[in-house]
């Protein structure tokens, strides 16, 4: 592959995403920002217009809210009325992010990068994503579902650093995001009211339903599906005389499934859509390191080929393990791949 000087990076209007642009000028690389536009006003796009015009660099905002909409907050509302919960910061990444910037890149013959604390490690056997160095900001789990020829064309100048290296970088440069806060919530609940939301999106559709115990009792009456998620206790509306948590949301029936805590482990799983980044597909059954959410600690499992899927045997049964969610496979520290999990 040919050595690239230009590189599209996608701009927030965020601190990460403005270092991420300032590393790669400094390195000798000519960075164009990006800002896509999916939701809300365009006061990102119009900050990070002004911090590109003070680093000297080019400045484009692409106005992707009809198609973040279809393919992002739709399908989002979709798996919670089927009683799943959906991880859309993966989804965003494949199917507007990295496919929006690849647009950008492809015309100008350049790279792209983003400011995810994760890294990109180049090797003789090719590209690989691997585990930003500060865990606590750690993001490779959200790039499971890129696809594998992209990460060549892959820069993520932000993943051997941490957060207050990366502020530090803003402030030296006189840059005014140094202070700016993080963004903690998905873009489109920014106050992390799913259900408001998701009302908005599908009125109507969330009736109130059954609390079931495992013996399929009724034990009394929930809101509606979307208040709820593998795990929970609080805010069952319903007082037990013991602890009771979600263990099955039943999409079909609408009815909610509450159970004692130790029901809610599991060590067998099967997940669907599998994304490989470390080589084709899986031949035979093999050992991971397996996230199965974002803030998880990972768990060792044998992965085996299923089909068009994975059943997943869990070295360490894992509680409330949540269907929508994304299995993430660890080799060390090299992400490997992922999928969607299953019921």
């Amino acid at each position: 592959m040919k050595e690239i000087k230009r590189v599209v990076v996608g701009m927030s209007g965020g601190v990460d995403s403005t270092v991420t642009a300032l590393l790669l000028k400094q390195q000798g690389m000519e960075p164009v920002g990006v800002t896509l536009w999916m939701w809300g006003g365009q006061d990102n796009a119009q900050e990070a217009a002004q911090l590109c015009k003070t680093m000297g660099i080019e400045h484009r905002t692409l106005d992707l809210r009809d198609r973040f909409l279809k393919e992002v907050v739709e399908p989002f509302a979709d798996e919670y009325t089927a009683g799943r919960t959906p991880n859309p910061c993966v989804r965003c990444n494949r199917h507007i992010k990295f496919s929006a910037l690849w647009e950008v890149a492809s015309q100008l013959d350049a790279g792209i990068a983003t400011g995810h604390y994760a890294r990109v490690l180049r090797t003789e056997k090719g590209a690989f994503i691997a585990k930003g160095t500060d865990l606590s900001k750690e993001q490779s789990y959200v790039l499971w579902d890129l696809p594998r020829w992209l990460v060549d064309y892959l820069y993520l100048p932000l993943g051997d650093k941490n957060k207050k290296q990366i502020r530090a970088i803003a402030a030296e440069a006189g840059l005014s995001v140094a202070q700016k806060a993080d963004s903690q919530d998905i873009c489109f609940v920014p106050d992390g009211d799913y259900a408001a939301v998701l009302e908005r999106l599908r009125p109507g559709q969330n009736p109130p339903g059954r609390f079931l115990d495992e013996e399929g009792r009724v034990l009394g009456e929930h809101r509606g599906l979307w208040h709820y998620t593998i795990g929970q206790r609080k805010g069952l509306g319903i007082s037990f005389g013991k602890p009771m948590f979600v263990k099955e949301i039943r999409g079909q029936t609408g009815d909610v499934v509450l159970a004692e805590n130790d029901s809610l482990f599991r060590s067998s799983l099967t997940v669907t859509r599998l994304n490989w980044l470390d080589r084709d597909k899986l031949e035979q059954p093999e050992e991971f390191e397996v996230k199965l959410r974002y803030s998880a600690k990972p768990v060792q499992a044998l992965v085996i080929p299923e089909g068009a899927g994975a059943r997943l045997e869990l070295q360490t049964p894992h509680r409330a393990v949540t269907p929508g969610q994304s299995a993430v496979f660890y080799k060390g520290d090299i992400l490997c791949g992922g999928g969607i999990i299953q019921a």
